[in-house]
């Protein structure tokens, strides 16, 4: 077989083989997620270091995640959030901007609700900007995209709910992913 034929797959467990590269098990492979993005430890010190953050895709629809997540910010921390949309004048009560180079500081992360081949391009406006992370949220994947982005010296949280895992680290996490809003040591009765 030539080399064209013949492809070389990095599996999840770090070790590499080669298959033909027309076999369904080729196909199937490449399709298989293996990227990793930061650990627990690494998230917790991304949040706790951050000061600032812009959701790219904020909608002024109460319906969308992204508008969940910045009530969410707004009312559960001390981040400086700021909506990135071109189609709105405001959201949540501020002023919302048409791009990232728009904002009125640098975001220490980027917070994305895009779908996932945009991520490429909302990747080169964050390194247009020099911010330094980007948080691509839950459902959203596009391991491509990661591993430019990390070639360029960005960190990389992919497929992760920003409030999610901020409430997570910061106790206010229901099994569902809600704040309960209840401060107790007794087990929930059935």
């Amino acid at each position: 077989m030539s080399t064209a034929e013949v492809q070389t797959t990095q599996m999840a467990n770090g070790l590499t083989c080669e298959l033909p590269a027309s076999s369904p098990l080729a196909k199937l492979l490449k399709s298989q997620r293996t990227w990793v993005g930061p650990d627990a430890k690494q998230r917790l010190a991304i949040l706790r270091n951050a000061k600032s953050i812009a959701i790219v895709g904020a909608s002024p629809n109460a319906a969308r995640s992204s508008y969940f997540v910045g009530t969410y910010l707004q009312q559960s921390s001390d981040y400086r959030v700021y909506f990135v949309n071109p189609n709105a004048d405001t959201i949540l009560g501020q002023k919302a901007y048409p791009d990232l180079a728009s904002l009125p500081e640098v975001p220490d992360i980027v917070d994305v609700f895009r779908k996932g081949s945009d991520i490429p391009s909302v990747i080169d406006d964050v390194l247009a900007i020099g911010a330094k992370t980007v948080w691509v949220q839950l459902g959203i994947w596009n391991q491509d995209a990661a591993i430019y982005g990390e070639s360029k010296g960005l960190t990389v949280v992919m497929d992760r709910c920003l409030k999610v895992e901020h409430a997570r680290f910061h106790g206010g996490l229901h099994l569902l992913g809600f704040d309960t809003g209840v401060i107790s040591s007794r087990r929930a009765t059935r």
